[in-house]
């Protein structure tokens, strides 16, 4: 378990949800936005180059709808164009997982695993993330840090 510090997420958003893999749908069409409309170009007040993707608004648990943000951490929401959804986390205590392999294939293969051990991670649904840090992008030895919300 780790302890993560309150922190500021903008980007760009979706309700989306896992039945019928809609998730693979609306997320690829989310990461195809975040790049082809240089988002990491648009937003102000970044405290690292890590691109964050940010699950939360679940309406039960990770088989109903929830909102995906794909964006970076922010140090102060000023000067945000209005067209970026803009989010506060409070701290809290994650599970964290590693995603090891090649991208994107690695990510689903990592939350089928976590969803797996549903029962045992006592889940919280308030918020869960994806790191891409510079690991992200070694090819097959890609490395992405998740950590899942979990009741303390």
């Amino acid at each position: 378990m780790e302890h993560k510090k309150s922190f500021r997420i903008v980007g760009i958003s979706v309700e989306t949800t896992n039945e019928n893999n809609q998730a693979l749908i609306d997320l690829g069409k989310l990461w195809g936005d975040f790049y082809t409309k240089n988002i990491a170009e648009k937003i102000p007040n970044k405290n690292s180059e890590d691109i964050y993707a940010v699950y939360t608004d679940y309406e039960s648990d990770y088989t109903g709808k929830y909102t995906a943000i794909i964006g970076f951490c922010v140090d102060t929401f000023d000067e945000v164009p209005n067209d970026f959804t803009k989010r506060e986390f409070k701290e809290g205590v994650y599970q964290k997982f590693i995603a090891k392999g090649k991208m994107p294939d690695v990510i689903g293969e990592t939350w089928n695993e976590i969803w797996k051990k549903e029962e045992e991670l006592d889940r919280n649904y308030i918020a869960d993330f994806e790191i891409y840090g510079k690991k992200s992008q070694n090819g097959d030895a890609s490395e992405v840090e998740i950590f899942i919300g979990v009741n303390n």
